[in-house]
Formats: structure tokens, sequence, C-alpha cells
């Protein structure tokens, strides 16, 4: 028997599918301006550059509207591991993505109105979106306002370890984003969670 539960409220997944076309794109353009004069850029450079600028001050825009968002709503407590016993729960989901989903094992923490995520996925999107996502929008406004960075760092132009920086944890976030697709398919059918992410609603 499915059972239909509401999770997400609509502000939640309208910044999620806005934040997604924000990262998608300056994943392409990103990869463009980076190996740009091979076969791997896929937009020309100064196009790539306009559309890779836009695109990240409206990640910024989008940013802010999930921190004041989660301020507001009390939903940013879904992206704190929940206490006791996260490594021993964290290691669980791990076995169960790794191995138990594969042999018909249940979820061992599926989703619930209250707690949306995994302790692993917490761990997870905490660190990615508190941690990574900040850093990338702080250096990438740094390199549009360049007048705004330091002469030197470290005996380096000021720019250039941004740019390493930047780059770091723009990787990051491309390796999280393919590996978030692939666990979207994760849930009781294949496009269950996606479904989610556009209704609102978890069958299960």
């Amino acid at each position: 028997m499915t059972k239909r539960v509401y999770m997400l409220a609509p502000w939640i997944r309208l910044w999620h599918w806005g934040n997604a076309l924000a990262i998608i794109t300056l994943s392409i353009t990103g990869i463009s301006l980076h190996f740009s004069g091979s076969e791997l850029a896929l937009v020309e450079f100064s196009m790539a550059a306009r559309i890779h600028n836009v695109a990240g001050v409206c990640l910024a825009v989008l940013y802010s509207v999930f921190v004041i968002g989660n301020i507001v709503t009390g939903n940013w407590w879904q992206y704190v591991p929940k206490p006791p016993g996260v490594l021993g729960r964290c290691l669980k989901q791990m076995q169960f993505y790794g191995s138990g989903i594969f042999k018909g094992e249940e979820e061992p923490f599926p989703p619930t109105p209250e707690v949306n995520f995994n302790a692993l996925q917490a761990v997870t999107y905490w660190s990615i979106m508190y941690l990574v996502v900040p850093t990338v929008i702080v250096t990438g406004l740094i390199f549009l306002y360049p007048q705004f960075a330091p002469d030197q760092i470290f005996g380096m132009d000021g720019l250039l370890p941004i740019a390493l920086v930047h780059y770091l944890a723009a990787a990051v976030i491309l390796l999280f984003m393919v590996s978030h697709i692939y666990l979207g398919t994760m849930g009781p059918k294949v496009s269950s969670l996606f479904k989610m992410m556009i209704t609102g609603w978890y069958e299960h």
C-alpha cells in the first residue's frame, strides 16, 4: 500500500530547482572558461564569462534566500546531524547505499517531515551548504570585483590563491551534484525522490 507524506514546502522546492539551474550553468560555463581553447570548452570564452558572472550573482541571491528562509521557518534544523550516534548511523547508511539497496533491504532511516535527511545526508548537506557553497560565492564575488582582493597573499598575487580555492570548491560542488543526482534514484522507486522535489509529497 502506497503512503503519501507531505515533506517539502513550496519555497524549498522553488529554491532547489533555481539553485540546481544556477549550479549547472556555472558548471558548464566554468568548465568552458577553465578549458578554453580545447575541445572541453562547451561555450565560447567571452560568452561563457558573461553567463558565468550572471549565474554567479544569481547563486549568491539564491543562497541568501536559502539562509534567510531556513532561519525564518526553522528549516535549518534539518541540516544539523542529530545526536546521539551520528557516526554509527552514517556508517549504516553507507552500508545501505553500498550494498543493502541492491539486496532489496529497507531504507534504515527513511525521511519524515520531522527529519528529512538521514545522518549521512545531514553531514554532507551541512558541509556543502554552509562551508563549500559560501566559499565558492565569496571567492567568485572577489573575482567579479577584484578591487576588493588583497594585493598579495603568502607572497603571491592576491587573486592566485583565491582562484585556486574557487576552483577546488567548485570541483567539490560538481562532484556533489553528480553523486546527489545518483543518490536521488535510491528512493522506493527510481523516480520517488525526484517526484517529491516537484510535488512536495514523499510516496513509500
